[in-house]
């Protein structure tokens, strides 16, 4: 009589997974990720169509499809087995003890990712640094992020990976983002002809985003056996797609006005040489 109800039950599960049950939740899937492609597709042509709105349009896509994916597939999977209140519950803690054993890591990134959407140490479309990686945020999923490096590599990291490790957004969720610039010039020089000059030729720049303040800040370091300034050019870009644009922008028109004016930059081989003789 008990073997009897335990085949019973056995049938009972087993009918949980008709074929067209199984053919419901294969076209359930196909379909949500379908969508999903179809969605990412509408949010790039978007934000080609509103570049101002870029980020906004990326974060709020991310956003949609965490959501999409997480409640689409539970209610595929609901829809389609449709099982009992006491499978559900085994089901349940089931999947829970081999999820905690077998996939901690993947659950780990899983955690992490939905904890990085509500925290938001970055965002899409950040340019951030992380260890020796440095790039733009191109993707937030369930389990990892993905990063476009400025030589166009792109970087996936695993979401737990941010949980113990820091990491430094350079705009935080907006368009523009702080550039510095380093000149290292010899002391026998005009300071304030020159740090005028290095702000004008920020201020008519033409990826400057001249709604925050352009700063020149100089200060002594030590090249070799002698004393050199270091004229650290500090000023937004109006882009950060822009953001080797502007630093290349910067740079060759300042070493073009050294030229014209004489600027002198410290001497190096004299360095070299002073270096030489001691040892």
């Amino acid at each position: 009589m008990e073997n009897s109800k335990k085949l019973t039950e056995a049938f009972d599960y087993l009918s949980l997974f008709r074929i067209e049950s199984v053919f419901f939740l294969i076209l359930g899937f196909v379909l949500l990720i379908y969508i999903a492609k179809k969605f990412r597709e509408f949010i790039t042509s978007l934000q080609k169509k509103y570049p101002d709105q870029r980020l906004s349009i990326l974060q709020i896509a991310t956003i949609i499809t965490f959501v999409w994916y997480i409640f689409g597939s539970i209610l595929i999977v609901y829809g389609a087995i449709r099982p009992p209140k006491e499978v559900l519950l085994g089901l349940g803690g089931s999947a829970a003890v081999a999820i905690g054993l077998a996939l901690k890591d993947i659950v780990a990134s899983l955690i992490s990712g939905i904890v990085l959407l509500f925290d938001r140490p970055f965002q899409v479309g950040d340019r951030v640094k992380f260890g020796e990686v440095y790039g733009e945020i191109s993707h937030i999923g369930l389990r990892a992020v993905r990063l476009v490096t400025l030589d166009d590599s792109l970087i996936t990291i695993p979401n737990s990976q941010f949980a113990n490790n820091y990491v430094s957004s350079g705009n935080s969720g907006a368009l523009d983002m702080m550039i510095e610039i380093p000149f290292r010039l010899s002391t026998d020089i005009d300071i304030d002809k020159v740090k005028d000059a290095l702000y004008e030729i920020v201020i008519t720049s033409r990826y400057a985003y001249l709604k925050k303040p352009v700063n020149v800040v100089i200060s002594e370091i030590t090249v070799g056996y002698s004393v050199a300034l270091l004229f650290v050019v500090k000023a937004y870009v109006c882009d950060v797609h822009y953001e080797k644009a502007f630093q290349t922008d910067i740079v060759s028109r300042a070493h073009k006005y050294f030229q014209k004016n004489s600027v002198k930059k410290p001497n190096s081989e004299f360095f070299i040489v002073n270096q030489a003789a001691s040892l």
